[in-house]
């Protein structure tokens, strides 16, 4: 902490400061110096000690009591006890955080290490190992190994790569235990794994997150929550939103997390940040299963945390339970009550009617999950959400996941470093330390990091700052971008040991998406089955793309095109998606993928658009759409697709095309034409007429 930073928290100023620092004979020059903990003990007991505090609140004690005295028998006598009895409180309160963080400088105790020891009983495996080099870490002749592969029915020679899977089948007979490299160098502590010992694991508070429709109460819900059963601080309450915050239910714990809808929910998922132990689905018992509802569900079953349905507004006497409930069993969420395993808890957000009874369901469900974390480590978690404070700089919003954060934690954050300088609690409290899936704001690091940005502390400054340089040399090195699946790799994902193949398929109507649904989920080759993660109707959106990205899935669109918009989105993240308009030749191209025996790839280049404005029909020609040519160039006899509202509706050439009275070969950007379509008549106005080539591409 510099100088200017520590005059700024206990508000004097800076020359006074270097003053007192100067007779305590710490060697500070200006206000950029920095302050050792020991300085900052030394200086918190010179300016914060009970005798300085005592004499502060005896002068002004004195002077209330003075007043007291003056105003006594009149109507104000009251008001000024009350007035006096706050500023003891708060004046109590400060003294008490200045003793504990005193305490936690002059006292701090060495947490356990994120960092794991090495063990000679772990092997660690590099991105294409070849037989020899998995000898010579186990330090035996690679003709033994060849000859337990070849047993194993595998042949492969000394120069080959082996795959993770096989070696770890070869390590169990030498009682050797196989890791990942990325699981091992702490700079990547998205991947890191530690070595936990479970003896030291303590239980910890559920985190929560509450997603619907929009208008079926959520931030009624959680407004309700709030005010229920978080205990008024000092000033009053809340002082301050953050975007998670943590409750208290007779003794035991919840956390909140307070996300704008699914979409930001998948976002954090998407960076490979898992926040959530639990999903509350909301749904309004006058309103039914919606479809931002739908989408709900499929977001929150991609992330693989168990559902608890909430039908809120009950207080109205409208709507029907029971059809909610039957909506729900549709999309997988069959209530316990019909013989099914999800929870389903009638509330009014609006009342407070049930919500005791969501709140002691999320505590029964927890202590089934039987959470647990350890408190003893430096602390480790993810980015809430983070600003910029012209005051006091970045202000992040965190989530501890494990172990313990505490003021003065060296910290690394995404890219940025620093110390923690300050840390209050979701009231706003100053708070000296904070345990495993507490909610927490601090200040002191150097950047402004992301939302799902993972974060970890670390025991020396010197430590985080050289993480905090590795980990922005990588990113420049593109190499935490995430890699995702595409038809291509999906041969060599399966080799690796992929059991699943994730897609997100949209189609033109229900009929179409049912049947291409079924045709995907009977393909089965060597044990990997396809799993639909999202199904619907209508045109791609970029809400697919970001759910495909966070899932590592493939986007199928079958008779739909995606916007120009989505595609950008689906660029920006590597998302590959695959367009088609017959089923056969789709489940084709998926198992000849997942056989690794794909034919030549194709690419769809887009030549031209041009929007219908008007309709003319002729007896001999018949239905002539009037265009304006809106991008590219159109050109008579090339493949054409009609697009309305999104959705392919005729996929075949053009037929004809005319400028003014006259036949053309092609009409360029900014000119009207007519156009007529190869056996096709039903066009309608602000129709689009899409025109492509297909290229083939090098694989």
């Amino acid at each position: 902490m510099s100088v200017k930073d520590y005059a700024e928290e206990l508000n004097i100023g800076v020359n006074e400061l270097l003053s007192v620092c100067d007779s305590l004979g710490i060697n500070v020059k200006n206000e950029n110096d920095e302050l050792t903990d020991d300085e900052i003990v030394m200086l918190d007991i010179e300016l914060s000690s009970e005798n300085n505090l005592s004499e502060e609140l005896e002068s002004k004690y004195e002077f209330e009591d003075r007043a007291e005295e003056i105003l006594e028998g009149t109507k104000l006598k009251d008001e000024v006890v009350v007035k006096k009895q706050k500023i003891k409180k708060k004046d109590s309160s400060k003294e008490e955080f200045l003793h504990k963080k005193k305490d936690i400088y002059k006292h701090k105790e060495k947490l356990q290490s994120n960092k794991n020891e090495s063990h000679d009983d772990v092997i660690v495996y590099k991105e294409g190992m070849t037989v020899n080099d998995l000898a010579t870490a186990l330090n035996v002749p690679s003709a033994e190994l060849v000859k337990k592969l070849f047993l194993m029915g595998l042949v492969i020679n000394v120069n080959q790569t082996i795959s993770f899977e096989d070696a770890e089948v070869v390590l169990v007979d030498y009682n050797k235990k196989l890791v990942k490299e990325e699981t091992t160098d702490i700079t990547n502590f998205e991947e890191y794994i530690i070595d936990e010992d479970e003896s030291l694991l303590e239980l910890r508070a559920p985190v929560v997150t509450i997603m619907g429709h929009v208008d079926h109460g959520k931030t009624t819900l959680l407004d309700y929550i709030r005010n229920a059963h978080v205990a008024s601080g000092e000033a009053g309450g809340i002082t301050q939103h953050i975007g998670a915050y943590q409750v208290d239910v007779e003794g035991k714990k919840i956390t909140f997390i307070d996300t704008p809808g699914h979409a930001a929910f998948t976002e954090m998922r998407a960076r490979g940040a898992k926040i959530t132990d639990i999903v509350i689905i909301i749904v309004a018992a006058d309103d039914g299963v919606m479809p931002q509802t739908k989408e709900a569900i499929d977001h929150a079953k991609s992330a693989n945390v168990p559902i608890i349905v909430a039908i809120n507004k009950i207080d109205k006497g409208v709507g029907n339970v029971d059809r909610i409930m039957s909506e729900m069993s549709e999309y997988g969420l069959t209530p316990e009550a019909w013989g099914g395993d999800t929870m389903f808890v009638k509330i009014s957000a609006q009342t407070g009617e049930g919500v005791k009874d969501l709140l002691d369901s999320i505590i029964a469900l927890s202590e089934v999950m039987e959470l647990k974390a350890n408190p003893n480590r430096y602390a480790s978690g993810t980015v809430i959400e983070s600003k910029l404070d012209k005051s006091v700089g970045s202000e992040v919003t965190l989530l501890i996941q494990n172990g313990t954060l505490r003021l003065g934690d060296p910290i690394v954050v995404g890219i940025a470093f620093g110390k923690v300088r300050t840390l209050k609690n979701s009231q706003g409290e100053d708070i000296v330390s904070a345990l495993p899936s507490m909610p927490v704001t601090i200040t002191g690091i150097n950047k402004v990091p992301v939302s799902g940005d993972k974060f970890m502390a670390f025991e020396s400054e010197k430590e985080a700052r050289n993480v905090a340089i590795k980990r922005e040399n990588i990113l420049k090195n593109k190499r935490f971008v995430k890699k995702t699946l595409s038809l291509e790799d999906l041969f060599d994902s399966i080799k690796e040991g992929k059991k699943e193949i994730n897609i997100v398929l949209k189609a033109d109507v229900k009929g179409s998406e049912e049947a291409v649904k079924n045709s995907l989920e009977k393909i089965n080759v060597e044990g990997v089955k396809v799993n639909v993660i999202r199904s619907g109707v209508g045109t791609i959106t970029e809400s697919d793309v970001v759910l495909a990205n966070a899932s590592n899935a493939i986007v199928i669109g079958f008779n739909v095109i995606p916007s120009l918009k989505t595609k950008e989105v689906a660029k920006e993240y590597n998302v590959d998606i695959r367009l088609y308009n017959i089923i056969y030749k789709l489940v084709e191209e998926i198992e000849a993928a997942m056989k690794g025996m794909l034919d030549p790839e194709y690419e769809e280049v887009v030549v031209g658009n041009a929007e219908v404005r008007q309709l003319f029909k002729f007896s001999k020609v018949g239905i002539i759409a009037g265009s304006h040519v809106i991008s590219g160039v159109i050109k008579n006899g090339s493949k054409c697709r009609l697009i309305r509202d999104g959705v392919v509706v005729y996929d075949g050439k053009i037929n004809s095309l005319q400028r003014e009275k006259d036949q053309a070969k092609e009409v360029k950007s900014g000119f009207d034409c007519g156009i007529t379509l190869e056996n096709y008549i039903d066009i309608k106005e602000k129709d689009i007429i899409e025109t492509y080539e297909m290229k083939e591409v090098k694989r």
